[in-house]
């Protein structure tokens, strides 16, 4: 698929596998830091703050500058923040604040960074190879971020604090180096003329002016504002991105304070903490090589029902469980279903919005995605803190069920709408 397909596939699996270190030893730094299990669900909550604050506005800006330089300064800029938090626990002086506002700060450089990198793949591929693309990027996912990723960073933890957070700077850092390497990603081009979407909106003009003036702010606000009505004006879009939205809240109220949750309920231990991510992505990778029969024999609609269905048992199992090895299995079980689910309601979003359209509408089911986990783990950190460190799973179990029955007859319309053509599409083959 070309050689810049090659870099771009090495930067995100070198990135992935610093991510995934950070997976782990991060919550582990919070947790060794303090035993609040507010504070340690604000760890995780900070660093998907920013995309409530910035998701929209990446997104915009991603449609309008060179999306490879984007992704290197944001990359750049993480590794910096990586560096600045190992100092500070090198030389002893890191306390609950400093690393909460780290969580931040590399949580902002982040949602440039996946955005734009979300951007890429398809100015550098034929339509026809998008498919395979996205595969080896997803393999790349479960087997650095989520498989290799969270174990090694609960044993270097173990080794000293900051090991840990120094491979990730190394791994940023030379993700930076390999997606220098691609040739070229020109600046998506603008249409000069109204949008073929239907919305009304002005001519959005070229990236170069929205690059130097302050009508290009303007523009930029105008382009998430396309975004938005489109999506309102949509209804089985706007009901998956409602779907996703619920459901996260109540799967990231026990998430919050997982960490919490293995090492004292479970007794897990550090390492034992990170193999619970480890099974998730060993569920993943046999969905990955499932999917293509389970596609041939149910349809999309049952899929979706079925894997909804497993989230609401999955949490009543955590809520009952006691045994750690109970654990690793329902959680192979969730990075099973969870793969399927993401893979479905991906393709279903794509099928149905306009090649113009896709980065914003993407951004926006981006935000309900962080925006469900910031207001989940919330809950569940107060949930933890007042009742114990089951209550979240029986508040996620009790609210996903709900929400199951409320969305079970709408996920048949999501399935079955029709997609909405731009020119482009049309006269594709």
């Amino acid at each position: 698929m070309g050689r810049d397909f090659r870099w771009l596939l090495a930067s995100s699996w070198t990135s992935n596998v610093g991510d995934g270190v950070a997976l782990a030893a991060a919550p582990l730094l919070i947790a060794s830091m303090t035993s609040s299990p507010i504070l340690v669900a604000a760890g995780a909550i900070l660093q998907f703050l920013p995309w409530l604050v910035f998701g929209l506005h990446a997104g915009a800006i991603a449609d309008r500058f060179d999306r490879r330089r984007l992704v290197m300064v944001a990359n750049a800029a993480r590794a910096v923040v990586l560096l600045a938090l190992c100092a500070f626990l090198v030389t002893g002086v890191a306390n609950i604040w400093i690393v909460l506002a780290s969580a931040f700060l590399y949580g902002t450089a982040e949602v440039f960074v996946d955005t734009a990198g979300s951007t890429l793949l398809p100015m550098l591929l034929k339509p026809a190879d998008l498919g395979l693309g996205n595969a080896r990027l997803q393999a790349g996912f479960l087997v650095a971020n989520q498989f290799a990723g969270p174990p090694l960073g609960a044993f270097l933890f173990a080794a000293g604090h900051a090991w840990p957070f120094l491979l990730e700077a190394v791994c940023v850092s030379l993700a930076v180096v390999l997606i220098s390497r691609i040739a070229r990603t020109p600046v998506p081009p603008r249409p000069s003329t109204g949008s073929s979407t239907g919305s009304g909106t002005a001519p959005t003009g070229s990236a170069g002016e929205a690059a130097g003036s302050a009508p290009g702010r303007v523009k930029v606000h105008t382009d998430i504002a396309e975004g938005l009505r489109w999506l309102w004006r949509n209804p089985p879009v706007r009901m998956l991105v409602l779907i996703i939205l619920l459901f996260n809240v109540t799967w990231a109220a026990p998430w919050g304070v997982l960490v919490l949750y293995a090492t004292e309920h479970l007794h897990m231990g550090a390492v034992g903490y990170g193999m619970l991510t480890t099974a998730s992505a060993a569920g993943g990778l046999l969905a990955t090589v499932s999917f293509g029969r389970l596609e041939r024999h149910m349809s999309f609609a049952t899929m979706m029902r079925v894997c909804l269905s497993l989230e609401v048992v999955m949490h009543l199992a955590f809520a009952l469980t006691t045994q750690g090895w109970i654990a690793l299995l329902i959680m192979f079980v969730f990075g099973f279903y969870a793969f399927i689910w993401g893979t479905i309601s991906t393709t279903v979003r794509q099928r149905l919005v306009p090649h113009e359209l896709q980065g914003r509408v993407a951004s926006v089911n981006s935000v309900g995605v962080f925006g469900g986990m910031v207001i989940g783990q919330a809950l569940g950190g107060v949930i933890a803190q007042a009742w114990g460190l089951t209550a979240p799973w029986w508040f996620a179990f009790a609210g996903a069920a709900l929400t199951l029955l409320l969305v079970w007859r709408p996920i048949s319309q999501i399935v079955s709408a029709r997609p909405v053509l731009d020119e482009a599409q049309a006269n594709e083959p």
